[in-house]
């Protein structure tokens, strides 16, 4: 395997949350061989990012996060479930970054792309990795499927969707703190999706919701 593939092979596994000595076992590689490319992968993704916090492990959203948006294909960006209506604009969003030697520092975000924004977050948590592994699968245990997206992508959905819904005078929710903020790295807009349902803000109400002061917010900008 050349050198390019095999550091791109390392980008994969680590981007499953994989440890290095996982990587190792997995590649057919002593820990010592491993160990360079690790760290040549975290400050490529350091590089990349622009971002000054740990090394990045993963991100993940929903399946299904894709329906009622729009983006450019020539993202390469992709859903498993595209046509997947149950999760009515609600998009949970988590990342992972390595904190010291073996933890995991978590950041989980939902995001009503179609209308409010964040409704909530929670994190950086830190955690080890086997309860990272469980605390996954907890997270997103109420939708069909996740899947592992780029980061790039996990930011278009979280901060793009507060832009969104700052442009009808919604704020996100105060768990969407600086700190959780900065766990997602540098980003510029204007974002790439186009949110809303298809162009156009739609509410879906929730329990916790204001319903008809947003209902109200919304006629305001003639999208009642």
């Amino acid at each position: 395997m050349e050198q390019a593939e095999l550091l791109d092979r390392v980008r994969e596994l680590r981007a499953e949350g994989k440890s290095p000595k996982q990587i190792a076992r997995t590649l057919g590689l002593a820990p010592a061989a491993v160990a360079p490319l690790v760290r040549a992968v975290a400050a490529a993704t350091a590089q990349e990012t622009g971002s000054t916090a740990g090394e990045l492990l993963g991100s993940w959203a929903n399946a299904g996060w894709s329906v009622g948006l729009s983006f450019d294909p020539a993202l390469g960006w992709t859903d498993d479930l595209p046509g997947h209506e149950e999760t009515g604009g609600m998009v949970s969003v988590l990342v992972a970054r390595r904190h010291g030697f073996d933890k995991v520092a978590v950041c989980g975000y939902l995001a009503d792309v179609w209308c409010l924004g964040v409704k909530g977050a929670m994190g950086p948590q830190i955690m080890d990795e086997r309860e990272f592994s469980r605390f996954r699968e907890y997270f997103f245990g109420e939708y069909a499927a996740w899947q592992a997206v780029p980061l790039d992508l996990a930011r278009q959905i979280v901060l793009g969707s507060v832009e969104y819904a700052k442009g009808f005078g919604f704020e996100p929710h105060d768990e969407f703190t600086p700190e959780a903020t900065a766990h997602l790295g540098e980003w510029e807009p204007p974002s790439a999706i186009t949110f809303g349902r298809d162009g156009r803000p739609f509410y879906v109400p929730g329990p916790q919701d204001e319903s008809r002061r947003i209902e109200r917010t919304l006629a305001q900008h003639r999208y009642a």
